[in-house]
């Protein structure tokens, strides 16, 4: 009996159907890494001129807001721009590997861009999961903020 290894390679035929849809999801996936990085860049500058913003809101509503609340949330969009980046650029390197390797007939660069799709897809899920932790977080202490407002 022939025992096969763990390590053993295998081949995984793609018939024309399935390139076809991978270079079509590639091209989606380009464009709309292409889109976030936009909106990237509108987060940024939003992030510096936030400042300004909510300091010029806060003397025309009675001084709510002020410069440091404008410092505050420029930092709360600069971050929100540096979290959205990561999916963006995994996004991004999966759309060019898999153009590249379509292009060049390069099992490597398929290789290389399915592993950008599974860091897109993982950072996604575990972004999901934070937040859904912090949804159920604040709902147990709104909660007990109403039980014990009482």
């Amino acid at each position: 009996m022939e025992e096969t290894s763990v390590f053993e390679k295998f081949e995984l035929q793609l018939d024309h159907a399935a390139k076809d849809f991978l270079k079509e999801t590639a091209k989606w996936a380009y464009f709309l890494s292409i889109l976030g990085y936009v909106g990237i860049g509108f987060l940024l500058i939003f992030a510096v001129f936030a400042g300004t913003l909510f300091s010029a809101l806060g003397s025309g509503f009675g001084g709510i807001g002020g410069s440091s609340f404008g410092f505050i949330m420029g930092f709360v969009y600069f971050a929100m721009a540096a979290i959205y980046f990561f999916p963006v650029y995994y996004l991004n390197k999966f759309a060019s590997n898999a153009k590249r390797a379509f292009r060049d007939n390069d099992s490597e660069a398929l290789t290389t861009s399915f592993q950008y799709l599974k860091s897109h897809y993982k950072f996604i899920g575990i972004f999901v999961l934070i937040l859904l932790s912090l949804y159920g977080l604040i709902l147990v202490f709104a909660i007990l903020g109403g039980l014990l407002g009482r």
